[in-house]
């Protein structure tokens, strides 16, 4: 008769590997284009105009993240707050009269490589990059805030400088489309595009 005791032991840690930021000269070169400098203000004034009068606003915000082959991620950070389109909010008042339930599918995120600054009358993409939208997951950040997170996938090299918001894998209406700074991916890269739809009240 044999006896005798056996017993197991070990650790685990974890420790938080934060991604890379975007590189200084791609931060610069965003954030002093016109369109940035001219959508940050306005969205600062908005907010404090809509606080002193009890205005109703509402404003968009754009955030990528670039997620190389590899598995390393740059955090590009707000690429922009421009700019919600006249379809959209043609659309809304429709639903107003006629609702559908289209008014809840506001989450294909769609990528490109057109450089003309973002416009109010916008209805598409300037120039598609070929790939096909990706379904975004809808959450609220806030009780007041509407939130898409999607992830495009790349194929091929190219120079992403554009993105918009529908309410379709094809076609649909654009809510937002904005324009930055261009982000270079190639074959098996993938950029997760964060959009928030901030509204506040007249309180």
């Amino acid at each position: 008769m044999q006896e005798g005791k056996l017993s197991l032991g070990g650790s685990l840690s974890a420790k938080k590997i934060a991604g890379k930021k975007a590189p200084i000269s791609w931060k610069l070169s965003n954030i002093l284009r016109w369109q940035y400098i001219k959508s940050f203000i306005g969205v600062t004034v908005a907010k404090a105009l809509a606080k002193a009068f009890g205005l109703m606003t509402a404003y968009g915000e754009l955030r990528a993240v670039l997620v190389k082959a590899n598995g390393e991620t740059v955090n590009y950070g707000v690429l922009s707050r421009r700019v919600v389109t006249t379809a959209f909010v043609n659309f809304l008042v429709d639903q107003f009269q006629t609702d559908s339930t289209e008014v809840g599918d506001f989450k294909y995120h769609d990528s490109g490589v057109g450089t003309t600054a973002e416009n109010a009358a916008d209805t598409a993409i300037e120039t598609t990059d070929g790939e096909s939208r990706a379904t975004g997951t809808q959450t609220e950040s806030a009780a007041n805030a509407y939130r898409s997170v999607g992830t495009i996938s790349y194929t091929t090299t190219k120079a992403i400088t554009e993105h918009g918001l529908f309410s379709q894998s094809t076609g649909g209406t654009l809510m937002d489309r904005s324009v930055f700074s261009a982000i270079n991916v190639v074959n098996g890269d993938s950029i997760q595009f964060t959009y928030t739809l901030t509204l506040t009240s007249g309180g």
